[in-house]
């Protein structure tokens, strides 16, 4: 059975769209093809069972049936860390995650083997991601973000802590790069991490369009209330819009599939998105999503406009710097229902990255 364990230098890297891309690809090379997230920190609710969701988005993208609990055997719930130093069981955590994986990986012919973070992320309960992909016997893939400097450092840095554990890196794919700077990245990097001994098994262009979320992503990650507009949820946001200019200067930086931020008393601003249509269609708005802060909610003249603007309008009682604040904050993930998002995954990681070097080194 060939394996590998996804690991980062970061959180954000993109340990789950490799993985994703990985297993969709090989899906096509191996007649049997598992997954596991050994230990997870952003979990659902599935059955009344705490399911990393990175694990869940596998699941439904790739149809990979091993049961959701063995996919994601540890989520690392609130008092997770306390409760282990008050009361240390290492050989639990062990256990757990050596018997789940045992049974994902019966009669497969590959698995793939998710981290969460950077090598020393989970030491704190002796279960450090280089620890884990020991513990599972696996070869390591490391994740960077694009840059030539800094993620070489990171990516030594990274390469101490598996080493110590005596994991060997398999290589590295270098994520995320700007595409004005991909071919001299590409290059350096490659250079760079060849004068270090380790292969760069691919680089990958930045798509703006992964991380941008929906209306009802904003709305599941926040407390904000949806006033109008249920029925485009789906629009997606391209960039962050506060509106606490002038008019005439608000009007310059809307841009289409723009989230509007503003007090509920700018009528004024509220009117220029009522009036900023797309060069394409005259009957569809630039603005895809308005948030009124402040608790504020504007004149009924006003909301009625907006009721029939196709805009989802949300309220919020903080102010708009708290409410910027916090979507700039938010991790954007891919969900199972983005298909135009999951193809693109799918064909980057195909275009990008050497997988017959990868299967070769599994």
């Amino acid at each position: 059975m060939k394996k590998i364990f996804i690991a980062a230098t970061k959180q954000n890297d993109g340990k789950t769209t490799v993985s994703l891309g990985l297993i969709r690809n090989f899906q096509d090379r191996f007649k049997k093809i598992s997954f596991i997230k050994p230990i997870g920190q952003r979990y659902l609710e599935e059955d009344g069972l705490k399911i990393d969701e990175d694990s869940v988005l596998i699941e439904k993208v790739c149809g990979i049936k091993y049961g959701l609990k063995d996919m994601s055997p540890i989520a690392v719930e609130k008092g997770f860390t306390e409760k282990f130093i008050a009361k240390p069981d290492k050989k639990n955590i062990s256990r757990q995650i050596q018997d789940a994986y045992r049974r994902v990986t019966k009669k497969v012919d590959a698995v793939i083997i998710e981290g969460t973070g950077h090598a020393g992320v989970g030491s704190v309960f002796d279960h450090s991601n280089a620890s884990v992909a020991r513990l599972l016997g696996s070869k390591v893939i490391l994740i960077s973000s694009g840059g030539i400097g800094r993620p070489i450092d990171e990516i030594i840095l990274n390469k101490a802590l598996f080493d110590r554990e005596g994991v060997k890196i398999r290589g590295v794919i270098v994520n995320k790069v700007l595409p004005e700077k991909f071919e001299k990245i590409s290059r350096l990097v490659r250079k760079g991490l060849e004068r270090k001994g380790i292969p760069v098994l691919g680089v990958i262009p930045y798509d703006p369009t992964l991380a941008q979320p929906t209306i009802k992503q904003i709305l599941e990650e926040t407390d904000f209330e949806l006033v109008s507009g249920r029925e485009f949820l789906g629009n997606y946001i391209s960039r962050v819009i506060v509106g606490a200019m002038k008019p005439n200067d608000a009007a310059k930086y809307i841009v289409e599939d723009s989230l509007l931020i503003t007090p509920g008393d700018r009528e004024d601003i509220i009117a220029v998105a009522l009036e900023a249509f797309r060069d394409s269609s005259k009957k569809r708005l630039k603005v895809s999503g308005l948030i009124l802060t402040g608790g504020i909610v504007p004149e009924s003249q006003t909301m009625e406009l907006l009721a029939k603007s196709n805009i989802p309008v949300m309220q919020s009682k903080t102010d708009t710097y708290d409410v910027a604040s916090m979507i700039h904050d938010m991790t954007i993930k891919i969900r199972p229902q983005d298909k135009e998002k999951i193809d693109k995954v799918v064909k980057m990681i195909k275009d990008n990255v050497d997988l017959k070097m990868i299967i070769k080194g599994m």
